[in-house]
């Protein structure tokens, strides 16, 4: 065949030296050959495993800050492929997933919770496509500010507290100051979880709200505001070193990396690794 006879006089040396090495290799390019159309038949149809890619993850500050932050290098490790993430917050996530501008998108409330937020202004979005995958879970922080001598307070006042019933630390046996609460503005995963928790999944009522664009500004402004309650996170709660109300019962995140359509086997990876990282490191 032409193809093999230009391989045996590619691989022959010129000049009048001993061919005996050279016939060796005569004898086994045919296989030689077999061997490496093989592999890349065997490439092709996946029995090998595929290349790295690199991933988009955009989304909630708080699962950023529970786990891909403190976690990344080894949630890439066990997956086999790079990340490349965003933080801004849940419902920018999930618009990411939309405008494919993200790969896997990381919220910190349940899928259900953040898809009624956002059907309010986006009803047309295709929301039956999203695919969610619990990951681990946090609790949330009511934070205050260090002067505040309210150091507890029950869901059913925090509650009341939300639908502006209670305005006043004054109310709850504390100073004659007006409550100040900071939340992040619309689709933090935050404030989505309290008000699915507290609030049966309605807005926050009390006059006088504080918004900020980012869960890790909420303890900076609690930090400076006397009056402050802040829905917070809890590990920026406890970077801040700010006091928070201890409840009669915790109000849990859920943090869940989200999928338009079934995942790739990359971004199952991607799944399967946090999961494992996050169970090692549950506290």
């Amino acid at each position: 065949m032409p193809f093999c006879k230009t391989l045996r006089l590619d691989i022959e040396p010129p000049g009048q030296g001993s061919m005996k090495p050279f016939a060796a290799v005569r004898r086994h390019a045919p296989m030689l050959l077999y061997r490496v159309l093989g592999a890349t038949f065997a490439v092709a149809m996946g029995f090998y495993p595929a290349a790295a890619e690199t991933l988009v993850v955009q989304g909630s500050t708080t699962f950023y800050q529970q786990l891909m932050g403190p976690h990344q290098s080894d949630i890439e490790a066990k997956a086999g492929h790079k990340l490349k993430v965003i933080t801004n917050k849940s419902s920018l996530g999930l618009f990411a997933l939309f405008e494919q501008r993200a790969n896997l998108a990381m919220i910190s409330a349940s899928l259900d919770s953040e898809i009624a937020a956002l059907k309010i202004s986006n009803p047309t979005l295709p929301f039956d496509r999203l695919r969610t995958f619990s990951i681990a879970q946090t609790r949330i922080a009511f934070a205050v500010h260090p002067s505040n001598a309210i150091h507890t307070a029950s869901l059913a006042n925090i509650r009341r507290i939300l639908r502006g019933e209670i305005n006043n630390w004054q109310q709850l046996g504390g100073a004659d100051i007006p409550i100040r609460i900071v939340i992040v503005r619309g689709g933090g995963g935050v404030t989505t979880a309290v008000e699915s928790a507290l609030l049966n999944g309605q807005p926050i009522a009390a006059p006088g709200v504080i918004h900020v664009q980012n869960g890790a500004q909420v303890p900076q402004v609690v930090a400076q505001e006397p009056g402050a309650i802040g829905l917070a996170q809890l590990t920026l709660t406890q970077q801040h070193k700010l006091p928070e109300l201890v409840t009669d019962r915790a109000v849990v995140q859920e943090l869940n990396l989200i999928t338009l359509g079934d995942p790739t086997p990359a971004m199952q990876a991607v799944i399967d690794a946090a999961r494992s990282i996050a169970a090692a490191n549950k506290r």
